[in-house]
């Protein structure tokens, strides 16, 4: 397979370093420091695939709550069942919802408040997309409706859950952090792909608001490529071959111990954390991992 080029960071900590499933320095199962008790996460479109595994790593990493979040009732059922079959301890609150609706954003919020009172993690997993074809092609309706799953569900979840999170930040005295699960084509242009890639380009950016006007507040935001992961929403655009677990362990290793570093920023999943660490004078001193103008 060919390199896709520097400017989409597929290979920014070098090919030697890229990771295709879950190993051990991410894995909440085999990695006792990756252990997060006391948290509450809430996680978008945690039904199946990247969000489900997102969940069960957070299981595995003791946390206090999971919140799930989706749009079928019977898949959070199901993955109540795994989660349980992992801890017990974890308290599990699921959501049938529409990412999309601001009522049903706000009564999840008034849940989250009364039931915890706290939000340390939010996951902004929820995502869509609509046929990749040329723009005149597309159907107005889908089209507009990935702009809205994609990026409105995230900025409704961050307009109403902030505040509780700036909150939790200065209560325990550490960082409340946001994970906006972006892609790799917010960095290129695939002709067809306006739709999607426009909304996760705006998505990255979005973060880089975020850090901007909470950073200073306690939150740390920071926008995830999973990688190339086959679930029913990529299902037949490319060849993919990365694992949903890959991204589940390493949103789990973000949350531990506050990435600051990386507050604003682009990363994907497949880098290997060890070299990123390795990386992060690099990444703060010249500002990378930022979309930017080339002038």
């Amino acid at each position: 397979m060919a390199v896709p080029p520097a400017h989409t960071g597929y290979a920014f900590p070098g090919l030697a370093n890229l990771h295709r499933d879950i190993y051990p320095n991410i894995d909440a199962s085999k990695n006792q420091s990756l252990s997060q008790p006391g948290k509450v996460v809430l996680i978008t479109g945690a039904g199946r695939g990247i969000g489900r595994s997102i969940a069960l790593q957070y299981a595995a990493a003791s946390v206090a709550c999971i919140i799930l979040c989706a749009r079928t009732g019977s898949e959070l059922d199901a993955l109540e069942s795994s989660i349980e079959e992992i801890s017990t301890a974890v308290r599990v609150i699921k959501m049938q919802l529409d990412v999309t609706s601001e009522e049903a954003v706000k009564s999840c919020l008034e849940k989250v408040k009364a039931k915890e009172g706290r939000l340390d993690v939010l996951i902004n997993n929820a995502g869509v997309s609509d046929d990749w074809v040329p723009i005149p092609q597309t159907k107005p309706t889908e089209w507009w409706k990935t702009l809205e799953v994609n990026l409105k569900g995230p900025y409704l979840f961050l307009q109403a859950f902030l505040p509780l999170m700036t909150e939790t930040a200065k209560t325990s005295g550490t960082t409340a952090d946001v994970v906006n699960i972006t892609s790799i084509g917010a960095n290129v242009v695939h002709p067809g792909a306006s739709a999607y890639q426009i909304s996760k380009l705006a998505v990255v950016r979005l973060t880089e608001f975020v850090q901007a006007e909470y950073g200073g507040e306690g939150i740390n935001a920071i926008a995830v490529h999973p990688g190339g992961v086959l679930t029913e929403l990529a299902n037949g655009i490319l060849a993919l071959i990365d694992t949903p677990e890959l991204c589940g362990g390493f949103v789990v290793w973000l949350t531990k111990g506050g990435r600051t570093w990386l507050g604003g920023r682009y990363v994907s999943a497949t880098w290997d954390v060890d070299k990123l660490e390795q990386m992060r004078y690099e990444i703060v001193q010249e500002d990378k991992l930022k979309p930017r103008m080339v002038v």
